[in-house]
């Protein structure tokens, strides 16, 4: 417990642990990497703290939740396409991939990656082109650095597929476009 504002309340670990044995697994792993990315939680804290939960009802789905959960993620739609990839068996090898040049410059950093297949995938929120913008960039110019920015990517001989929160709805499609890249992938690697 803590107190916020002279309340007594559950603290971070316990209500995200509650979330997680409430709330259906995608919801759940959204609180969760959010949590951890923004310095809520750390991950060892958290698993630790599982043992308060043990025994209670959904405490094994709570369990399996912190086992998937990753603050590497993110955004919302970031942690929602990694449930996605993981239920369709395309879960990736990393995420936030730094993707260097050959003499070790920076080309760009990427959500997922499928590095034995030279994959990459990118979730496109609208986020990125609009509140993220940088003072006096218009949404234009941000589209036009993105281009650029997946231009290079492929220019390191990296297949890259994208999608965007409606996709999300269609998680088939989202699986047949990483399994075509990654079957292109491979052909570039023979």
């Amino acid at each position: 417990m803590t107190t916020v504002g002279g309340i007594a309340v559950t603290d971070a670990a316990r209500t995200t642990l509650d979330l997680a044995r409430s709330m259906p697994f995608e919801a759940a792993v959204v609180v969760l990497d959010a949590a951890l990315h923004d310095g809520l939680l750390q991950r060892d804290v958290v698993e630790q703290r599982l043992f308060d939960i043990a025994g209670t009802r959904g405490s094994r789905h709570a369990a399996r939740v912190v086992r998937f959960a990753d603050g590497r993620s993110e955004s919302v739609g970031e942690s929602r396409s990694r449930v996605v990839l993981h239920e369709l068996g395309l879960s990736p090898s990393a995420l936030q991939l730094v993707i260097r040049r050959p003499d070790g410059s920076f080309v760009g950093r990427t959500d997922f990656a499928w590095e034995d297949r030279r994959v990459v995938g990118e979730f496109d929120g609208r986020i990125k082109y609009g509140r993220l913008l940088r003072p006096g960039q218009d949404p234009g110019d941000a589209v036009f650095e993105e281009k650029q920015r997946e231009d290079a990517v492929r220019d390191e001989g990296w297949e890259v597929v994208r999608w965007t929160w409606s996709d999300l709805t269609v998680p088939g499609w989202i699986g047949e476009r990483v399994r075509r890249a990654q079957e292109r992938g491979s052909r570039h690697r023979s």
